[in-house]
């Protein structure tokens, strides 16, 4: 019999339903799976073990019911440590929240268990959503679990770790210039950061609030559809949040792409690329052709400002959100002679080298004199990128480029800020624009994977969801589980 930790949530659903196994039998095996590798990727900050056989137990009672249940119902996933999770701490992973825990639960947490699905616990993840590879949290490093001497990416990278090896069934991240996708990437995993307003914010806590957005990480396509399906639609509490109803995702899983236009940006291909990296998403693009997809070349000329752009505008938002953290309120708090020492005290401590080089750019750019030179010319040159994606959008239903330029780096590999930003060169755009964007494996570089990234058009999520569903079902790579723990 296969380990129950190795199947799908769909796999399982099935089972649940055919009354093959139990939800509390899943959590368990969950757990025993975290047991045994957790102390070698290290995804989890916090684990709810009580919560999740409570909520594991309340499934079961309503399938002896012979109540119909929901497709996530019974299936145990993990929350990223920046959602709002009621009675259970949500730290960002910094010492500045280390003991915080809200009295609310976010949007998204509120509706998966609307859905009666299982919480494992809270992921690691860079502090406040800022880095590339997860070493930047204030707590532990989580390895890849591809190869252990690697990151698993960031800042989402505990989430991605976490389905990677197994030791939850689905996650979700948040992605404010990557992060959901470069993770999903590095890990072999599914991962969707969604148009910006399709998934409410409540409860996210800030980074960047106008690229912010929070999505699903999965094992395969079919999970991604059902997550996003769970987490998606309007919300009053997030003023955001896209009004209108929101489609059934599963409808899109479609194993065609017949006459479908794909582009393929000249610009996403930079120099320095990993060259297998780029043999694999073209031969991903060759595949797709045959299948009756039409591929034509395209330019989207303001690419290059990208990089430059989103690091005006995200840590500006930075440093206004996190302006909160002073130590009064809640969160870490300092001992001081006097208010102002107490400030510089609290923040000096409560956040990480990152975090605070952020916070220093993003108040410089806002500052009195440097406002219009820097932080109100990066939002035209935002608008610029943005009509890049509608121009194209005009010609093709949608683009594939590479997630990240490389594989998995090693720990330690990269330690100046700059060509840890370049990570997310191929994915920064995507939020500046507010699309949606998801990454799938698509091969891999000795033996680590390699992401393909699809972008659709605002709100086409069920394009996305068809060209990814075709491109799966006609590969092996979704089957391929991480060697980790491995006999």
């Amino acid at each position: 019999m296969v380990d129950l930790f190795k199947l799908t949530a769909h796999e399982l659903h099935e089972r649940l339903v055919n009354k093959d196994v139990s939800a509390v039998e899943i959590t368990k095996a969950l757990f025993n799976r975290i047991d045994a590798v957790e102390q070698d990727v290290r995804c989890y900050i916090t684990q709810t073990r009580e919560l999740a056989l409570a909520q594991a137990q309340a499934t079961d009672e309503k399938i002896q019911r012979g109540d119909e249940i929901s497709p996530l119902a019974g299936i145990p996933g993990a929350i990223k440590d920046n959602m709002c999770t009621k009675g259970i701490k949500t730290t960002c992973a910094s010492k500045m929240l280390e003991h915080f825990v809200p009295p609310y639960d976010a949007t998204v947490v509120e509706r998966l268990a609307d859905a009666n699905a299982v919480f494992l616990g809270k992921t690691n993840m860079d502090e406040f959503a800022m880095g590339s590879s997860t070493e930047n949290s204030a707590f532990m490093q989580t390895r890849n679990p591809w190869n252990l001497e690697t990151v698993p990416g960031g800042s989402s990278g505990g989430s991605a770790a976490a389905v990677a090896a197994s030791t939850a069934i689905w996650s979700l991240g948040s992605d404010t210039g990557g992060s959901i996708r470069q993770p999903a990437s590095f890990c072999g995993t599914v991962g969707l950061k969604p148009t910006y307003g399709r998934v409410s914010r409540f409860g996210l806590v800030a980074f960047a609030s106008s690229l912010d957005q929070i999505g699903p990480i999965t094992k395969d396509v079919t999970d991604c559809a059902l997550v996003m399906n769970a987490i998606s639609g309007h919300d009053l509490k997030d003023s955001t949040s896209i009004p209108g109803n929101v489609p059934d995702f599963t409808k899109s899983l479609v194993n065609d792409v017949k006459g479908l236009k794909i582009g393929l940006p000249r610009e996403y291909f930079v120099a320095g690329m990993n060259p297998e990296v780029e043999k694999a998403v073209r031969n991903a693009v060759a595949q797709l052709e045959k299948m009756g997809a039409q591929c034509l070349e395209i330019s989207m000329p303001h690419t290059e400002y990208a990089l430059t752009t989103y690091y005006i505008i995200a840590p500006a938002e930075a440093s206004s959100n996190l302006a909160r953290y002073d130590g009064v309120g809640f969160g870490h708090r300092a001992q001081g002679e006097d208010i102002v020492s107490m400030y510089k005290k609290t923040r000096s401590e409560g956040f990480g080298p990152e975090v605070q080089r952020r916070i220093v750019l993003g108040t410089y750019a806002l500052s009195s004199g440097y406002y219009d030179a820097y932080y109100l010319k990066a939002l035209k040159v935002r608008t610029l990128i943005k009509q890049d994606f509608d121009k194209a959008f005009e010609k093709v239903d949608v683009l594939l480029t590479p997630t990240s330029p490389t594989p998995a780096f090693k720990a330690g590999d990269i330690s100046d800020p700059l060509s840890m930003y370049l990570q997310d060169v191929c994915t920064l755009p995507i939020n500046l624009a507010g699309v949606p964007a998801l990454s799938m494996p698509c091969g891999y570089v000795d033996g680590l994977p390699i992401g393909l990234q699809i972008i659709g058009k605002p709100l086409g999520e069920e394009t996305i969801l068809r060209v990814a569903y075709t491109f799966e079902q006609n590969n092996d790579y979704y089957k391929c589980l991480a060697p980790l723990g491995e006999v």
